[in-house]
């Protein structure tokens, strides 16, 4: 009874974390994708920079709201 309980558990907490931090990724990727389109435009120095130093964090975010996405799909189909 108290392993079934533990397991059970550890699953729901697990599922919980997972969800919370793919929801925590996907609205920082929107974020950071506004503030990109927002500065790309700009013909300030600073701003350009910004927009470069925003691509080395938007590009693992895309790829991290791929993997979710698949996840869920495969989640749902299955």
């Amino acid at each position: 009874m108290i392993t079934t309980v533990t397991t059970t558990t550890v699953t729901t907490v697990t599922s919980l974390t997972a969800a919370s931090l793919a929801l925590v990724a996907i609205v920082t990727l929107l974020i950071l994708l506004i503030n990109k389109e927002l500065v790309a435009d700009s013909s300030n120095v600073l701003a350009r920079r910004l927009s470069r130093a925003l691509n080395v964090v938007v590009l693992p975010l895309l790829l991290v709201f791929g993997v979710v996405a698949i996840v869920r799909m495969l989640a749902a189909l299955g």
